[in-house]
């Protein structure tokens, strides 16, 4: 597998730059909730999702 250096550290420094950015503003809970996205957007590609237990109550 061939890393692609130029593309990996472009991201590295965009992702640094960002969190600190956010964080000297308050706002890194914004760039935790896109990790969050990334991570279940992954999740989504490999088929992994878990199905989700509803329950209809009839009144």
């Amino acid at each position: 597998m061939k890393i692609q250096w130029k593309k990996l550290w472009l991201k590295i420094i965009l992702w640094l730059g960002a969190e600190i950015l956010l964080t000297s503003i308050g706002l890194d809970n914004l760039a935790d909730y896109s990790e969050f996205l990334g991570e279940q957007k992954k999740v989504a590609l490999m088929g992994k999702a878990y199905p989700t237990l509803t329950v209809n109550f009839v009144f």
